[in-house]
């Protein structure tokens, strides 16, 4: 049977492919249908979130989702008057209790620290609403929150009003209005007035409802017609409890749980009377919309036992339930509170509930850096780990509470203070967020509307001063007029607001189409299970049965029977790998040699011979069961950098003569296996990693000799092929949109494939890239690496020593220019490790991304010409676990068509794949086979490689039926029969005749015999 010729460009339908874009097409509705949209809320309802998404389908559900939001989708960014404004004592403005709590004098040493460099100037949005306002317009965005300063409208916190407030925020609606932006107007955002502070004791006053109520009348009658969303007030919970409970925020009371509560009581009745207020009075005439934004963390079970899932549900009655079930539920507070506070927890009286039940209009919530992992207490945990899910979040929130509308008031995370243009991080999370709330609307059935980015530009964080930005733009703190400067975050939500989403692209999707013939289907074992044991035919000793006592064989002593030879069947270890081999349909086998086993002193004066034979015997016996051997000659490994230990106690490679050693081990290896090895890799994923300039100087050079030296003496009686294998994972910029990013990425692909890529493949010589960076380092720093330099003729030497590009690649990293975490921080390469949170990752963390093998297989293309490429390991890890082989099985499938792609789309001269690994024995959670209590056991994944290596690809129903010619193994031990074709005929003749003599004689015998008789 041939295999079918190449196809190209074909479109998406029944076959492979096509499924894969067709399942992903479907797991959206398929996920509703299984699993349901959530019933009609009802308190503890939410407890069934966690065991949902606990069975959700693994790794599709993971997997990040390309489509739109719902037309009309409100996509807006905010802020908050004490963060961003400034101008403290500007227009008449009156202080708040964050002037006060910033402005306090610094403590004694050994004190508590004093509280954080206030708000006195911030972003000074206060003088600068139309560059505020001007963000706005470059975004594109819907709508606009932010908040009035209570105290800058009123500044005794009670009338009379002041004109200049009422004029700047006038002014600001105004602008909006101009621009077609949406107000999204939050009346108190923790700024109380300090004068209420001072004469009532704040919130924890009975009055501060009615005073409240007063201050929002003002504001609906002078700014309602142009506002149709109105926030009460943002995140009671931390007013109430790090204001009037720990004290940790302003105004700074430390009056413990009651208070708190107390506080948090009277916060639910002001809210209340002001939406009434709306419903009665302004609502007709305004058609606005009045609600609370509610701030909550997400909780998940340490284990996913009953007991865990209800503290779990308690965490967040503590925090969100504390305010959400009174105004969406009954009017009153959880039950779990009410049972576990007793007397701490304030009464509502029947009339209250009935007057606080229903006075929200939506669900505003707020979720990310400011409360999560920051100001929520770690009781409040109930030993549960905190998670930042907002897509289980929203679904808790749509069970718990009666399926509301629900608009998303706040939400990013945070980079550091230092960083400046390219925020890269803070990119990802809020691409993550996005994404789970896409999955909340599309594959849960939960209703959200809007979206708020948090925030516009940078400010001052709270408890966090201004060590954290959270802002889309950057603002320099330190500069006079305070100008703002995109960073890579606008680009990024203002592209995503023009598509409002991730729409599918056609790189996105699957393609059909197969492999050309003679593709290499390939997979590899870093070092094949030696076991040199002799089978038991081998013993020359005489044995006797004895039938009458024991019953067992009795060794006759001083008799022994005559020796027979070696053969290759004798190994039963080759034959259980090949069996093994054989059922995974691959056509090469790639493993490598141990250069310390078979010269342990690192010369010909000590030849491990039994192992040379076992070598033999293993590519013999492939060869004879149609597979291809692909054989490395060196592969580094922790211990001794599997090198000789005479080569590795005098410098290893830093030392030349390991290259001289190299070369007359290669010379061995040639003679004693070439017969049967065709296909061999020279040194096999060296890492750059760990090699000092020296070492890969070294390396490079004993590479190409042993090349050469292949060329010259062996390749033309061998006809074999040889080339290096490198590990080549692909580096993509941070910031897409970043040219520093762009550079980094550059400059990490040469020091970590160029490097040794380049002076094979290229010129000859070292990576421009390379010289140039070192040379900087060298002048501005105390470092001093030096890169060596080659001569002309070794540079003739290595230049075009390969006749294949031969790679491994694993995954994809992220890199930034900017410093942000100094754990992943490299100096000497001023580089910054990015994490993608939404990619899929395998239990090492490793990244799942498969558009990185394509992106670079184009790389080596553009690089290096049409160099025939072969991608000689590419696999994933799992736990042992049936479940993670799903992610094997997602990698194989979605790899392999980028590979794909790469061919037919890009005309890469790919000739091969091979699949990192062959057995978790000799690669623990890599392999194919699991290998348990001495057996080896086929996984899932197996199975579907298999299938892709029978269909030579992906076809699909246009994919054109190309029959190939058929392969026929080279066989060394056949050659002698070639030869002698007329000696075979010859001896076939002599054989058949005496078959035939022999039964003309038996038969003539008998006929005499029954004569006679």
């Amino acid at each position: 049977m041939g295999r079918r010729g190449a196809g190209r460009r074909e479109l998406l339908s029944r076959s492979p492919a096509g499924s894969m874009a067709l399942a992903a097409s479907l797991l959206p509705a398929l996920l509703l249908l299984l699993l349901g949209r959530p019933g009609l809320g009802a308190p503890g309802q939410g407890a069934g979130t966690w065991s949902r998404f606990a069975r959700l389908p693994y790794p599709q559900d993971q997997l990040f989702l390309h489509d739109t939001f719902p037309d009309g989708f409100l996509w807006g960014a905010g802020s908050a008057a004490y963060q961003t404004e400034g101008g403290w004592r500007q227009g008449g403005k009156g202080a708040s209790v964050w002037d006060t709590f910033a402005h306090r004098p610094a403590t004694p040493s050994g004190a508590a620290p004093p509280g954080p460099v206030g708000g006195d100037v911030a972003s000074d949005s206060y003088n600068n609403l139309f560059r505020d306002v001007e963000g706005l317009r470059r975004l594109g965005v819907s709508h606009y929150r932010f908040s009035l300063s209570w105290a800058r409208l009123l500044p005794n916190g009670t009338a009379p009003p002041n004109p200049a407030g009422l004029a700047h925020y006038g002014q600001l609606l105004a602008r909006l209005r101009e621009l077609g932006v949406e107000p999204v107007v939050t009346l108190y955002h923790w700024d109380l007035p300090q004068a209420l502070q001072d004469a009532f004791g704040g919130w924890a006053s009975p009055v501060l409802p009615g005073l409240f109520r007063d201050y929002a009348e003002l504001c609906f009658r002078h700014f309602g017609g142009q506002v149709r969303y109105w926030l009460t007030m943002d995140n009671p919970y931390v007013v109430a409890w790090h204001g009037y409970g720990t004290g940790r925020l302003p105004p700074g009371v430390r009056g413990g749980p009651r208070l708190a509560y107390l506080a948090a009581h009277h916060l639910l009745q002001a809210h209340a009377k002001v939406w009434h207020l709306y419903n009665d009075h302004f609502r007709p005439a305004q058609r606005g919309k009045v609600s609370i934004a509610l701030s909550s963390h997400w909780i998940k079970p340490q284990r996913m036992t009953e007991k865990s899932i209800k503290e779990c549900q308690k965490s967040l009655d503590f925090v969100l339930g504390w305010f959400a079930k009174p105004i969406f539920i009954d009017g009153d507070y959880p039950e779990s509170m009410r049972s576990n506070l007793s007397s701490l927890l304030p009464e509502f009286s029947e009339a209250e509930k009935k007057y606080i039940k229903g006075t929200a209009d939506f669900f505003a919530l707020s979720f990310g850096a400011t409360l999560s992992f920051q100001l929520l207490d770690s009781h409040m945990k109930f030993q549960q780990l905190e998670s930042i899910s907002l897509r289980q979040l929203l679904y808790w929130i749509n069970s718990e509470y009666n399926n509301p509308q629900i608009f998303i008031v706040e939400n990013s995370w945070f980079v550091s203070g230092t960083t400046k243009k390219d925020d890269a991080k803070y990119i990802y999370y809020l691409k993550k967020f996005i994404m789970e709330t896409l999955k909340a609307i599309r594959y849960d059935g939960v209703n959200v509307f809007g979206y708020t980015v948090w925030s516009l530009l940078d400010g001052f964080e709270w408890h966090r001063g201004y060590s954290i930005r959270r802002g889309l733009f950057y603002v320099d703190f330190q500069s006079h007029d305070k100008k703002l400067m995109p960073k890579s975050s606008v680009l990024f939500y203002q592209k995503l607001i023009e598509k409002n989403g991730f729409p599918p692209l056609p790189e996105n999707q699957p393609i059909e189409g197969i492999f050309p013939c003679g593709f290499a289907w390939g997979i590899v074992d870093n070092y094949i299970q030696v076991d040199t044991t002799p089978a038991q035919f081998l013993d020359s000793s005489v044995y006797v049965w004895d039938v009458h006592q024991t019953k067992q064989l009795i060794k006759v002593d001083g008799v022994y029977a005559s020796k027979r030879k070696r053969h290759c069947v004798d190994f039963a270890a080759i034959r259980l790998q090949i069996s093994l081999l054989q059922e995974m349909h691959v056509t090469h086998f790639h493993f490598s040699l141990k250069w310390s086993l078979i010269l342990p002193l690192g010369n010909l004066s000590l030849i491990n011979h039994t192992l040379v034979h076992y070598y033999q015997c293993f590519a013999s016996e492939l060869l004879r069961v149609n597979i291809t051997p692909v054989v490395a000659l060196w592969q580094p490994m922790i211990e001794n950098q599997e090198l000789p230990v005479s080569l590795a106690k005098y410098g290893a490679w830093e030392n030349t003569e390991t290259v001289q050693a190299f070369v007359e081990y290669a010379r061995f290896c040639f003679t004693s296996l070439g017969d049967h090895v065709k296909f061999w890799i020279t040194m096999n994923e060296p890492s750059v990693k760990n090699l000092t300039y020296t070492a890969g100087h070294n390396l490079l050079k004993a590479h190409a000799k042993v090349w050469h030296l292949y060329d010259k003496e062996f390749r033309r009686s061998q006809k074999g092929k040889i080339s290096i294998a490198l590990q080549a994972d692909w580096v993509e910029p941070a910031c897409p949109f970043s040219r520093n990013d762009q550079e980094v990425a550059d400059r990490i692909l040469e020091f970590d494939i160029g490097w040794l890529a380049e002076p094979i493949f290229g010129n000859g010589d070292y990576p421009d890239v390379m010289r140039a960076w070192l040379h900087r380092r060298n002048s501005v720093d105390l470092y001093n690496f030096h890169l060596p330099y080659f001569s002309e003729d070794e540079k003739k030497l290595i230049q075009g020593s390969f006749d294949f590009f031969a790679l491994s690649h694993y995954t994809t990293t992220l890199v930034g220019s900017e410093k942000e975490d100094a754990v992943k921080y490299d100096h000497y390469l001023e580089v910054q490790m990015i994490n993608d949170i939404t990619w899929l990752h395998s239990p090492s963390r490793a990244a799942v991304v498969p558009w990185g093998l394509r992106k670079l297989l184009k790389w080596v293309k553009s690089k290096y010409g049409n160099v025939p490429v072969y991608v000689m390991a590419n696999g994933i890890d799992d736990d042992q676990n049936m479940v993670h082989d799903k992610l094997r099985v997602y990698y194989i499938q979605n790899y392999i068509n980028e590979a794909l792609k790469a061919y037919t789309l890009d005309d890469v001269n790919l000739q091969g794949y091979f699949f990192y690994s062959f057995n978790d024995k000799t690669a623990p959670k890599y392999g194919l086979y699991s290998y348990i209590a001495n057996q080896y056991e086929a996984k899932p994944s197996l199975k579907y490689y298999r299938e892709i290596i029978g269909n030579n690809g992906f076809p699909g129903p246009e994919t054109p039926d190309l029959l190939c010619p058929e392969e026929v193994a080279s066989c060394a031990n056949c050659q002698f029969f070639r030869t002698r074709k007329s000696l075979l005929a010859f001896i076939s003749f002599v054989f058949v005749a005496f078959i035939v003599t022999i039964f003309f004689i038996t038969y003539y015998s008998k006929r005499v015999e029954r004569r006679y008789k």
